[in-house]
């Protein structure tokens, strides 16, 4: 494992340089090109705040920053779901010719999908600000902390959905369905207060669960996360990120082959 970490701290530049490139060409051709990072997540907000404010009403007060707070952690992790699995089949050609650590490319993804997301951010405290519900410095200082638990869990989740992927090829189309799925049972467009007590438990086996409550403290209630939640996310984040690390490694051996 140590041997294997060193080779990819030697590729240290090849991941810096392809996060350049997704950064860059991300939104390349586009007439707004890289404004699409502070409007994907604001016409999202609008209409899932539309939906659940006209249509399906929620109860919750302020019910849009309430959204914002969980929306934009919650599209980066979908995004190792969605996208993420496709990581190895769309480099296939690149496989095939050159050597590199396979790890690479989901390492790459990940990062410039983390650099997306703190782009993001700058909605999220702009409308923080605007909206006159300020930034509580004693909440955000905790930030960090559940960014780097959320980068964890997504690359753990990355490795896994891009090596299995390679596989079984259906992954890829199921993922969609996945992903919504996963967001219903999530509290991104909903409070935990609707799901019964005696459920709770339960429900935070969600690895997203904890992160998303994390956010939404430090962001909507201006409030330090409980401790217990930040545990629970970091534990489910440093099982998957190993399981991933072992199942991407032993899956990569015939990626080639496969390919």
């Amino acid at each position: 494992m140590m041997g294997y970490l060193r080779e990819l701290y030697q590729y240290r530049e090849m991941i810096v340089s392809l996060v350049r490139k997704d950064l860059r060409g991300r939104y390349k051709g586009s007439v707004l090109g890289f404004l699409w990072t502070f409007l994907n997540p604001l016409l999202q907000l609008i209409v899932y705040t539309v939906v659940f404010s006209h249509i399906m009403r929620s109860n919750v007060e302020h019910y849009a920053l309430h959204l914002f707070a969980a929306l934009v952690p919650w599209m980066f992790f979908s995004s190792a779901l969605t996208t993420g699995a496709r990581l190895i089949l769309d480099q296939k050609n690149m496989i095939k010719k050159i050597y590199f650590p396979r790890a690479v490319l989901p390492i790459a993804y990940t990062l410039s999908s983390f650099c997306n997301m703190l782009f993001a951010f700058v909605i999220v405290f702009a409308v923080l600000l605007l909206s006159g519900r300020g930034i509580v410095a004693e909440a955000v200082i905790y930030l960090p902390v559940v960014l780097g638990i959320q980068l964890m869990l997504v690359l753990g989740v990355n490795l896994i959905t891009a090596s299995v992927t390679v596989y079984w090829r259906d992954l890829e189309h199921m993922m969609g369905v996945i992903g919504m799925a996963w967001m219903y049972l999530t509290p991104v467009v909903y409070s935990i207060d609707l799901i019964p007590l005696q459920w709770r438990q339960l429900y935070l086996l969600n690895p997203m669960a904890p992160l998303i409550l994390a956010y939404r403290s430090i962001l909507y209630d201006g409030v330090p996360p409980a401790p217990a939640l930040l545990l629970r996310g970091f534990l489910m984040a440093a099982v998957i990120l190993p399981m991933g690390a072992f199942l991407f490694g032993r899956l990569q051996k015939r990626f080639a082959e496969v390919l």
